[in-house]
C-alpha cells in the first residue's frame, strides 16, 4: 500500500511556518516507520515554501528541500520519497 503524509504540524509541530525550529513528533515517525518496514510505500508531500513562491514549485524546491530532507533524516523518518509542491 502506498501512504503519503504532509509533513508540518503531522509529523513535526512547525509553529508560524518557522521550518527551520520544527520539532518531531517522534510518536508519529515510530508508526509510519512501522508501515515502511513493514513493505509499504512511504511519500512525504508538503506546501513548504509554496505559499512564499506563489505557488512555484521550483522556487519552493531550491528554497526548502534540503533542509526538509535533513530534517526528515534526522529525525530517523523512513520514506521512500518527498516531494515539495502541494499547492499552497
Amino acid at each position: 500500500m502506498i501512504y503519503v503524509f504532509d509533513i508540518d504540524n503531522t509529523v513535526c509541530e512547525t509553529p508560524e511556518s518557522d521550518y527551520s525550529n520544527s520539532k518531531p513528533y517522534t510518536d508519529r515517525i515510530a508508526k509510519i516507520n512501522k508501515l515502511y518496514h513493514e513493505g509499504h510505500t512511504i511519500i512525504y508531500q508538503t506546501a513548504r515554501g509554496m505559499g512564499r513562491t506563489d505557488n512555484n514549485v521550483m522556487e519552493a524546491y531550491k528554497l526548502f528541500y534540503d533542509l526538509t530532507r535533513k530534517q526528515l533524516d534526522s529525525w530517523g523518518a523512513k520514506y521512500h520519497e518527498l516531494f515539495l509542491g502541494k499547492p499552497a
